[in-house]
């Protein structure tokens, strides 16, 4: 077999199998706190938009337009993540798909909001990075509104809204954009239909064959309720069976559920994924309107959590998703430091050399 050359993020293996890393936090939580109006998402680039059609249409709640009108506070938040001790900070990518931009009206504005994104992303890492802790962007692709496996209408199991090749040309699209804006790795996070994600593999693999280059991947599926099971059906571990092909260099589970509720989950994947590293950045417990993130776990709790995770030798990449917050992640950061990380065995290849 012909050994695995990243053309970028060469160095992340190898870190993971010494010591766990630290993922970021949650990116809309964060822009929630600047409580921006409808103007303030526009900017002045996009006060009109919608205004010549006569169909004004509301963007304020599209996190990702703001890599264009406000890139001083996505870059605010990535480097309050990095002071917090973050080594790996995600793109401000998840809904910067055409597909979820056309409820925007905004598909066409697609590539160029991951292209800055990841160059937001990249400045922020390089500006916190050092020789002893070299920082990491993850090139974030998140789900469509539109899903592959599941009928939006009731009435009628069979109907679709969009197809595979939809979503490939859409996910296309955006890692090419990913990449040239200089990520170092990609994630397909928040996976609820595996055949979304199978169309994002697709055209990632697609992607580094026409490029030359192949970065690492990492594959984060969601477990919506307690089930065992993703939205579209799958177990934990008919997920894993379904994505391993893509050679991934982690594999995990983020969103829909705290960490106390995922720790079953989480255990089957570290038990079945044993050839790779493994990946959990959860919620903040539940939902709570009353709590100021929105969510009930406080730092103390989200962390002590993860800490019985890393203690028992479940995971390598550790964070947070909706309702954490940089004081979340130094938390984290703080338990988990010393504790060795989960160990695998794996070699990575190239999976066209197999």
């Amino acid at each position: 077999m012909k050994a695995l050359q990243y053309t970028r993020g060469q160095a992340l293996p190898a870190i993971l199998q010494n010591r766990i890393m630290l993922l970021d936090g949650a990116m809309g939580t964060m822009i929630q706190r600047f409580k921006l109006s409808e103007a303030q998402y526009r900017g002045e680039r996009f006060k009109d938009f919608g205004k010549t059609l006569g169909q004004h249409k509301d963007v304020k709640g599209n996190n990702e337009l703001l890599s264009l009108t406000r890139p001083d506070v996505i870059s605010s938040i990535h480097e309050r993540y990095l002071a917090a001790g973050a080594d790996l900070i995600e793109t401000n990518t998840f809904g910067a798909t055409s597909i979820a931009q056309a409820d925007y009206d905004m598909a066409d504005l697609a590539s160029e909001m991951n292209l800055a994104s990841a160059q937001l992303a990249r400045a922020a890492c390089d500006k916190y990075s050092t020789p002893d802790k070299p920082r990491f962007v993850l090139g974030a692709l998140g789900p469509t509104p539109k899903t592959a496996s599941i009928s939006p209408d009731v009435n009628d199991p069979g109907a679709r809204n969009v197809d595979f090749e939809q979503l490939r040309a859409a996910y296309y699209a955006q890692v090419e954009a990913l990449v040239q804006g200089g990520a170092d790795a990609l994630l397909v996070e928040t996976i609820f239909d595996t055949l979304n994600a199978k169309a994002a593999l697709f055209a990632i693999d697609e992607y580094f064959d026409a490029s030359g280059e192949r970065l690492p991947l990492i594959i984060s599926g969601t477990v919506t309720d307690a089930s065992w099971r993703i939205l579209s059906g799958q177990t934990v571990t008919a997920f894993w069976y379904s994505v391993r092909h893509a050679r991934p260099l982690a594999v995990g589970l983020n969103c829909a559920l705290g960490a106390a509720l995922m720790r079953p989950y989480l255990q089957e994947l570290a038990r079945v994924a044993d050839d790779t590293f493994i990946s959990c950045y959860p919620n903040a417990g539940l939902p709570n309107p009353m709590s100021e993130t929105g969510f009930d776990e406080t730092p103390a709790d989200t962390s002590r959590l993860l800490r019985e995770f890393a203690a028992d030798g479940l995971v390598n990449i550790v964070g947070g998703c909706c309702g954490t917050t940089p004081e979340h992640i130094a938390a984290i950061g703080a338990v988990v430091q010393g504790l060795p990380a989960r160990q695998t065995q794996r070699t990575f290849f190239y999976p066209e050399a197999a």
